[in-house]
C-alpha cells in the first residue's frame, strides 16, 4: 500500500514525497482513514510506529477541508496534549514537514522556557496548538489560551501523562474542551486507569491495535553482554572504539548516573552529553539538537527524558543499566529499528540485575543473546547454556578475549 491509496489531498501527498515517506506504517494504514471519516480512535501504540503521522496527516486534511468549504470561527482547531517537551517539540516538527503546503498554522507551547514567544505566536492565532499540560493550564488561566473552538483533541502517550503524575492537569483540561469533538487517544499501555479515562472521554472509537508493548521489532538485533558492575565503564568504551557505532542513546535509571556516564565519556574523549529532567529546557534542546546532526556521538538519558525522541538512523541504543520495569526495556531499544530500518540494541547486566533480566525475557517471550566474546565478561553471571550466544560479532571490535574460568554455578553478587 502506498500513501496514495489513503485518499490524501495533493498538497500532503507532495510533502510526504519530499520527506521521503514511501509507504505508510500499519498504525498509518489503520488509523488514517478512520480519521478522515471522523471516527474517535484508541490507539494502542508505542513510539516508533508512525503514530505522530497517523494524527497528525489526518488532522491536517480535515482542517484544510473545513476551511475551504465551511468557513468555522477563528480560534485553535486541534489541541494535541503530550507529555514531554521534546516530544511536543517532534510533533511541531511533524506538522511543520506535512503541512508545509498547507496555510495552516501551528505552535508548541511548554514549561521550562520564558513564555513571550509562545504567547506572541498564540495571540497571532494559531490552528494547531501541540502543548504540555502544565504550561497549557498555566496560560489558559491567563486568558492567553481558549478552546472553545476545538474540533479535534489528541491525548498522546496517555500512560506517560499517569506515570509522570500528570493524569489531573489532562482532565482539568478536558473539561473545558467542547462536549462535541473528535478524540483520538494513544497509549501504549492500557492500565485501568487509563482504560477508565479512555472509556469517558471517546464516542464509539475505532481501536487500532499495533505492536503490542510486549513485543520488540524484528529489525532490532538484541545482545546481553554479562559484565560486573564495576567494569561496565570500561566495557561502554571498549564498545564505543568501533567506529560502526556511529550515534549511540544510552540509557542509565538515574539522573546522576546519566551524568556521570556522560562525563566519564568525555573524559575518555568521546563527544557525549546527558539529558534528563533536571537539566534545562534550553540545554535539553541543544543536546537533542547535537545528537541528531551527529555532532554529539553518544546521548545519555533516562527513560523520561527520551520519551518519544524520534531520531532518525539512530543505529544503536544502549542499555548501561537495565530497567527494573520490563515494559521500559520494549520502548528503550523501540528508539532503533524504526521505520523498518535495522538497529542493535545492547544490554549489559551485571549480577545485582538478574532478576530485570528474568522479567524482561518473560515479558518479550525469548531471550536475549548472549555476547561473551569481551574482554569484561564475567564469570560471576550465569550463561544459561540454553539462551542463545554470539561469538563473534559487528557491533564491537575483534580480537576480545574470553575469561579462563568460566560461570562455577554460584552468584558473586548479593541477592536482592
Amino acid at each position: 500500500m502506498s500513501f496514495e491509496n489513503l485518499n490524501l489531498i495533493e498538497p500532503i501527498l507532495r510533502a510526504l514525497k519530499q520527506e521521503g515517506y514511501e509507504k505508510p506504517t500499519p498504525i498509518q494504514q489503520q488509523a488514517i482513514p478512520v480519521l478522515l471519516e471522523r471516527r474517535d480512535l484508541l490507539g494502542c501504540a508505542q513510539t516508533g510506529t508512525g503514530k505522530t503521522a497517523a494524527f497528525a496527516i489526518p488532522i491536517l486534511q480535515l482542517i484544510h477541508q473545513d476551511e475551504l468549504y465551511k468557513k468555522g470561527p477563528h480560534g485553535i482547531k486541534a489541541l494535541i496534549l503530550t507529555p514531554t517537551r521534546e516530544l511536543a517539540a517532534q510533533i511541531g516538527e511533524s506538522f511543520t514537514a506535512y503541512g508545509k503546503y498547507l496555510r495552516i498554522s501551528h505552535t508548541v507551547i511548554f514549561g521550562g522556557v520564558g513564555q513571550k514567544p509562545q504567547t506572541d505566536a498564540l495571540r497571532a492565532g494559531v490552528d494547531v496548538l501541540i502543548a504540555t499540560p502544565g504550561r497549557l493550564l498555566d496560560l489558559m488561566d491567563q486568558r492567553y489560551v481558549k478552546l472553545d473552538h476545538i474540533r479535534f483533541f489528541v491525548l498522546d502517550e496517555a500512560d506517560r501523562m499517569l506515570d509522570m503524575g500528570f493524569i489531573h492537569d489532562v482532565k482539568k483540561v478536558i473539561a473545558r474542551l467542547p462536549k462535541v469533538r473528535q478524540t483520538l487517544f494513544f497509549s501504549a499501555t492500557m492500565p485501568s486507569e487509563i482504560a477508565s479515562l479512555a472509556n469517558s472521554i471517546l464516542t464509539n472509537p475505532v481501536r487500532v491495535e499495533v505492536a503490542p508493548v510486549s513485543s520488540t521489532a524484528n529489525t532490532v538485533r538484541q545482545e546481553m553482554y554479562f559484565v560486573e558492575k564495576s567494569n561496565k565503564r570500561s566495557l561502554l568504551l571498549h564498545l564505543l572504539r568501533n567506529e560502526a557505532i556511529e550515534s549511540a542513546l544510552v540509557f542509565t535509571r538515574t539522573k546522576h548516573g546519566a551524568d556521570r556516564v556522560a562525563k566519564d565519556l568525555v573524559r575518555a574523549g568521546v563527544n557525549a552529553e546527558a539529558i534528563h529532567g533536571n537539566k534545562s529546557q534550553n540545554a535539553r534542546i541543544k543536546a537533542l539538537s547535537n545528537f541528531k546532526s551527529r555532532h554529539t556521538r553518544v546521548l545519555v538519558a533516562t527513560d523520561i527524558a527520551a520519551r518519544g525522541i524520534d531520531i532518525d538512523d539512530l543505529s544503536h541504543v544502549i542499555n548501561y543499566e537495565l530497567p527494573n520495569v520490563p515494559e521500559t526495556y520494549v520502548h528503550r531499544i523501540g528508539r532503533t529499528g524504526r521505520a523498518g530500518a535495522s538497529g542493535i540494541a545492547i544490554s549489559f547486566c551485571d549480577s545485582e540485575e538478574r532478576e530485570y533480566l528474568r522479567d524482561i525475557q518473560k515479558l518479550i517471550t525469548k531471550s536475549v543473546p548472549v555476547v561473551d566474546s569481551h574482554p569484561y565478561h564475567s564469570a560471576g553471571v550465569p550463561t544459561d547454556p540454553s539462551r542463545p550466544r554470539v561469538h563473534q560479532q559487528s557491533s564491537s571490535p575483534n580480537g576480545g578475549r574470553r575469561p579462563k574460568k568460566q560461570w562455577s554455578g554460584h552468584w558473586r553478587g548479593k541477592r536482592h
